[in-house]
Formats: C-alpha cells, sequence, structure tokens
C-alpha cells in the first residue's frame, strides 16, 4: 500500500490513514490508496470541484488569497480570463491587475 503524504484535492499536508481511507481534515476528501494511485497518473489540470481547466478558461477566484512578497490580495470572487497551464498540474498563470501571477488550482472554480 502506498504512503499518502498530501491530499490530491487542496495539497494539505493533514492527511490521515483511518485504518481504511486516507482523510483530509482541511477539505473533507477521503479515498482509498487505489483511488490515489489512479488519481497520480492522471495529470490534468482540475479545478476545486474536479471539472478539467483548459488553456484560456476563465475561471473564479474561490478565497481571499495573500500574494506572496507583496502587500497585494486576490479578493473572493475575483475573475480571473484566459489562464495558461503550467508544467504542474496544480498551477495556471495568469494576469491579474496587471501581474504575472501563478495560483494553486485548488482555489480555483471554472
Amino acid at each position: 500500500m502506498t504512503e499518502i503524504t498530501i491530499c490530491p484535492k487542496c495539497q494539505s499536508d493533514n492527511i490521515y490513514f483511518d485504518g481504511s481511507m486516507y482523510i483530509c481534515p482541511d477539505c473533507g476528501y477521503e479515498c482509498t490508496a487505489n483511488e490515489e494511485q489512479d488519481a497520480e497518473l492522471d495529470n490534468t489540470p482540475r479545478d476545486s470541484n474536479g471539472t478539467e481547466l483548459v488553456t484560456g478558461d476563465a475561471v473564479t477566484v474561490i478565497q481571499d488569497l495573500k500574494v506572496k512578497g507583496s502587500s497585494m490580495v486576490i479578493k473572493r470572487g475575483t475573475k480571473v480570463k484566459s489562464i495558461r497551464l503550467t508544467d504542474e498540474p496544480t498551477e495556471v498563470d495568469c494576469k491579474i491587475d496587471g501581474s504575472s501571477i501563478v495560483l494553486k488550482t485548488c482555489f480555483l472554480r471554472k
């Protein structure tokens, strides 16, 4: 059985094994080890609801995000147009207020 250390949905490291399933207390995600192995093989970028993302999509930010290295805060409900996929399936590149920013897909909704 493979040891899961990071939640595949929210990327939190608080995931734990309760004897039969892996559970993330932060987002409530539950899966068995077999489901996790299947999910690892699928590298398609997905938003917080599991909807597949493609380059050019418009998404909405689902919670307030502080931008590291600046005093900028991206407010919940901010619409982001024309996202670009990166090599990392959990990240997308976009422009907000003229600034190029990389956002985690777990904070986005299509």
